[in-house]
Order: structure tokens, then sequence, then C-alpha cells
């Protein structure tokens, strides 16, 4: 009973935690001040190929998906499964909810508004990683991405495994940069996200849902 019990807890986190994701990184989007660094580069990617965010956030989520089985190692079919269930619904949510603040008119307030509603939305990414990551139900592939690189490879450093994942993100936004000549969803927010994101998931390991731990299986 007391398993269950967990794992119903578990499950509540993960769906709030799936939707703070999606909320706050559609926001960031929305200000047009800077994404958090997985954000940003869908978009200049999406910008790149001439492809729909939600789908772009798919097929991202995918490639980083075998990535994810190659660091582990072997085949990890619940991981595996995990990682592709989560991007479903996460990468449609994020084009949906970037049209719902667009509606709200987020882009055209005032830069002040703007800004403050910019630290809103990655502070509410990286709190949103620390619940889903303590949960370990689903887990999106590129935060999961971290999570193995923090756990297998860094002696559990929250802010190594996350600064490791960053390659990726990093090479493709500045290949799309390359090839359309155009920067879009890179600024204040971005820098804000490789400065902080990593000490705030920390933090929130620790301060927000305290009694959710991690539950490690790697």
């Amino acid at each position: 009973m007391a398993k269950m019990k967990d794992f119903h807890q578990r499950m509540d986190f993960l769906v709030l935690s799936i939707l703070m994701n999606a909320t706050g990184n559609a926001l960031t989007i929305s200000t047009n001040l800077g994404s958090a660094v997985w954000t940003g580069s869908s978009v200049n990617l999406a910008n790149w190929i001439h492809v729909s965010l939600g789908t772009t956030l798919f097929i991202y989520g995918i490639v980083i998906t075998l990535v994810n089985q190659l660091l582990l190692g072997h085949f990890d079919r619940r991981r595996f499964f995990s990682n592709l269930l989560y991007i479903v619904p996460f990468s449609y949510l994020v084009q949906i909810m970037t049209t719902a603040w667009d509606w709200l008119g987020v882009p055209h307030l005032g830069l002040g508004a703007r800004i403050i509603l910019d630290i809103v939305g990655i502070l509410t990414v990286a709190a949103a990683v620390s619940i889903y990551q303590r949960s370990n139900i689903l887990m999106h592939p590129n935060d999961d991405l971290s999570y193995i690189l923090r756990f297998k490879y860094l002696n559990g450093s929250a802010i190594l495994g996350q600064w490791a994942s960053y390659t990726p993100p990093i090479i493709i936004t500045i290949i799309s940069f390359i090839a359309t000549g155009q920067l879009k969803a890179i600024g204040f927010g971005t820098i804000l996200a490789l400065v902080a994101q990593d000490a705030i998931m920390n933090w929130s390991d620790h301060h927000v849902f305290p009694s959710l731990k991690h539950h490690v299986d790697i």
C-alpha cells in the first residue's frame, strides 16, 4: 500500500511538472527575450528546417532518446519508452501554450514586464525539471540526458550534469544561426538559464516539494 501511494503521488507530481515545464518554456518563447538552452535551440532549428515547433521538439526528443540509450551502455526499455511518452504531450503543449501566451498579448508588453515574465518562465522550467527528475516515472529525453550524466558519470552533481548536457543544443543553435543568419529565442533568458538554471534545480530539489525524493534507477 505504501508503495502504491508513493507511486500515485509521483504521478501527480509528474502531471504537474509537465504542465509547469510546457507553460514556462512557452512563456519564455512568447516574451522573445531568451529561452532555456534546449528550448532556444529547438526554436532556431524549427526556423531553419521550416517545421512547426511542436514537431521539431518531438523529432529532437527522439534523437536525444537514442543518445541516452548509448550513454547508458545498454537498452533500457522502461527509460526508452518513458522518454518517448513524455515528448508526445510536452512537444505540442509548448506550441499550444506559446500560441496562448501570444494571444494574451505577452509579446506586446513593455520591456520591464517581459523581463519579469521571462524570469518567471526560467524559474518555472527549472522547478519543473527538478520535480519530474525526482519523480522519475516519465522524463523528457533532454533532461534525462543531464540526469544520466549526473548520476552515471558526474557523481550526482546537478551543476556538472546540466552543463555537460548543454553541448548538443549549443551546437545546434550555432549551426542554425550559420544556416539562416537569424537567431531566435536567444537572449537575456538564455544567459540566465546558462548561469543559474542548474543552481535553481539544485535549490528546488530541497525546497520545492521537499518530501519528493530522488528515485534513482541507474
